[in-house]
């Protein structure tokens, strides 16, 4: 897998989410490859956070805003002529979009809309990437792995509001990019887990939570199959899209970015992983009582990508595990987290 670091270097991006634990690692990266990034996000959802840890707010253009502004967020894109959007902005969590569908779908669905609407008025830019989840097809619970034409839906209000987001990225596509010459795409990932992620309700960081505590981790679901990946693959998709996307229109679809089909695991295997990894007694239980719906099991077939862009998994399972141990007992231990990244970016990139 090859970025091209000559297209990046010195290229106007603006990145949205860029606060957040997928937009931390893409913010890092992009500044080690020479690209001009302006970032356009709330502030950092948790505390900790890798951007305030990590001092990224330097790393670019930094401005805080809610895409749900529009006219703030255009005004932002306005002043930095970006020539790539790069849009992860989002809420991005299952079970707070049941405590809160309104903004979930406001954030998700609607927050997309008003990036794609600035996107039409701002003469520079030429390509767009929107990301949104594997979770935006409609669980069919067919164990193959879901391709780019299978339907949209989705169960929960998350899911479904990037489902919705996906159907406005195609409208939007047909009724007004495509005749601006403006290649718009979707990207669709899995399960990305990594170091720096410090949200609630997802595996990798409330396992550390308990592991750092000495407590034993509570899974809801350990049966639950998920296509679990390392967060520097699908962040490398994505740019090798915007980088075909930009030079050619036929790309302008949406996109698949998920594991190989061998480490779509049960959640208990991917615990029992990163406890050989972390050591020191850590242990899981099973969680009490019932919890909302979530689908048991969701694979993605990224033979397209695999195909046209040449685009494939680096990191087994085991691999993506060890580099996020690693990182959270940097962090633990109070080590050079700014070192720690660049060294795995480094090593990723020249793989």
């Amino acid at each position: 897998m090859i970025v091209d670091r000559a297209f990046w270097h010195g290229r106007r991006v603006f990145l949205t989410g860029h606060t957040g634990f997928k937009g931390s690692w893409l913010t890092l990266m992009l500044e080690m490859l020479g690209a001009r990034t302006t970032g356009y996000s709330l502030p950092a959802p948790t505390d900790p956070s890798m951007f305030d840890l990590l001092g990224l707010a330097s790393a670019l253009d930094h401005h805080i805003g809610d895409i749900r502004d529009l006219a703030t967020m255009e005004a932002a894109m306005r002043s930095t002529e970006p020539e790539v959007v790069l849009h992860l902005a989002a809420q991005p969590l299952v079970r707070a979009s049941y405590a809160d569908p309104v903004g979930t779908y406001a954030t998700n669905l609607m927050g997309t809309v008003n990036l794609l609407d600035a996107c039409r008025r701002v003469a520079s830019i030429r390509t767009v990437i929107i990301v949104t989840t594997d979770k935006c097809y409609e669980n069919t619970g067919i164990t193959r792995g879901y391709v780019e034409g299978d339907r949209m839906g989705g169960y929960d209000p998350y899911s479904n509001s990037k489902g919705c987001a996906e159907l406005a990225v195609s409208a939007y596509r047909d009724s007004f990019l495509r005749g601006a010459g403006i290649g718009l795409a979707s990207a669709r990932a899995g399960n990305v887990i990594g170091g720096g992620d410090f949200a609630t309700d997802r595996l990798v960081p409330d396992a550390v939570r308990a592991f750092c505590a000495g407590a034993s981790l509570e899974i809801r679901n350990p049966a639950a199959i998920r296509p679990w990946q390392h967060v520097l693959e699908p962040l490398a998709g994505y740019l090798m899209l915007a980088e075909r996307l930009h030079a050619d229109p036929a790309f302008a679809e949406g996109w698949n970015f998920g594991p190989a089909v061998a480490d779509a695991a049960p959640v208990e295997a991917v615990i029992d992983s990163l406890i050989g990894c972390w050591g020191d007694d850590a242990r899981w239980v099973q969680s009490p009582g019932t919890h909302p719906h979530e689908a048991a099991t969701l694979m993605l077939d990224c033979g397209k990508a695999n195909e046209r862009l040449g685009w494939r998994p680096m990191l087994s399972l085991d691999q993506a595990l060890a580099l996020s141990a690693e990182w959270y007992r940097c962090w633990h231990q109070h080590g050079d987290l700014v070192a720690i990244s660049k060294d795995q970016i480094n090593q990723y990139l020249s793989s």
